[in-house]
């Protein structure tokens, strides 16, 4: 029995009545808490600056993504912060993961963008690192990679298959995709290759090739280099493409028939190897925050990522740039990282072995 004023209301089921109380309660609670938490974070990012810190210099792929999303996703942040783009290059875009990961503050306005293969880096190679790439948490990745090898039309090499007879020079930059692939094809397919290192990054080695220092690449990524590079190609272009390096390749590339170089494995353990090593160009652009960043600053980053990726203006912008658009979210790219880090022993040890420099 309740008292109110000079009534008395009697419970004919207390207990009854006390779980539809907490029904009620526990429904309002679930929609009072998100709110709370967003306004928590809007409270937080309002007036402030959130920095997108990209591994590479200016001018290239990642850093056109990155101005170009940050163009953007501020208005879908809560508090809409300024979003501003700073270049660090370095070690493979190592220098900027570290830097995300070690030193910039742990607060969510600080976002690395930085290359896939840096982020199983602990599997491809033993050198030390002064963070664990495999603890950062994902907002998403703007699209996929397709990486390719390429070769002037002039060179003896017109096919994949070529390379595995003739001989031709790929220019290369240490510690990056352009090293690792090639690398990787000579000693797993016993390719031809003969890498030419000490070229500081894509638009040096592109400066090679036209200048023929080189006949072609490993490591260049499609979508990229047909936006930078699309007077290569086509029928007045003096470049073609060999193969791709990917699970499934790029749509436009599957229409001109270029192979997948996963055809080209003699056995299931090559095979194998080749997968395990390439599935990170399934996240070919990922975007990460530390570890401590608070999880409903993390939430709020993730669904800014991907409403970014869909905003009529953005996507408008992309497509008038050539932008190739093919996101992932940030759940899905978290979930496809543990599972690389997860491969077997074994496998993990033979590709590493694969990747190692020969004569």
């Amino acid at each position: 029995m309740i008292s109110r004023g000079d009534r008395c209301v009697v419970l004919k089921n207390p207990t009854a009545m006390a779980a539809r109380w907490g029904v009620g309660l526990a429904s309002l609670l679930m929609v009072v808490a998100p709110a709370n938490a967003q306004e928590a974070v809007a409270q937080f990012y309002k007036g402030k600056q959130v920095r997108i810190v990209v591994g590479t210099g200016a001018g290239g792929g990642y850093d056109a993504y990155s101005r170009l999303i940050a163009r953007h996703m501020f208005k879908h942040i809560p508090g809409n912060p300024t979003v501003i783009v700073s270049n660090m290059p370095g070690a493979g875009s190592n220098t900027a993961a570290h830097y995300i990961y070690a030193v910039a503050p742990k607060d969510g306005t600080q976002i690395g963008s930085v290359f896939a293969g840096a982020l199983i880096e602990p599997l491809v190679s033993a050198k030390a690192l002064q963070f664990d790439p495999s603890r950062f948490l994902f907002l998403g990745s703007a699209n996929e990679d397709v990486y390719v090898c390429i070769a002037r039309k002039d060179a003896a090499v017109q096919t994949f298959k070529d390379a595995l007879t003739q001989e031709m020079a790929l220019g290369a930059s240490g510690s990056s995709s352009s090293a690792e692939v090639a690398t990787l094809l000579k000693n797993l397919l016993a390719t031809k290759f003969k890498i030419v290192l000490g070229y500081v990054g894509s638009r040096s080695i592109a400066l090679a090739i036209e200048r023929n220092e080189v006949q072609g690449a490993c490591g260049f990524s499609w979508p990229s280099i047909s936006v930078t590079n699309a007077g290569w190609f086509g029928p007045n272009g003096f470049m073609r493409v060999l193969v791709q390096t990917h699970a499934t390749g790029h749509a436009e590339l599957n229409a001109e028939k270029i192979p997948l170089v996963t055809n080209f494995a003699r056995t299931p353990d090559e095979r194998a190897i080749m997968e395990l090593y390439f599935s990170h160009t399934m996240f070919g652009r990922p975007y990460v925050v530390a570890p401590e960043v608070p999880p409903e600053r993390v939430a709020a980053l993730r669904a800014a990522f991907m409403a970014t990726m869909k905003d009529p203006g953005f996507v408008a912008e992309a497509r008038k740039l050539g932008m190739d658009i093919d996101a992932v979210d940030g759940d899905a790219v978290q979930r496809l990282v543990g599972a690389i880090y997860a491969a077997p022993p074994d496998l993990i040890a033979k590709m590493r072995t694969a990747l190692q420099p020969s004569n």
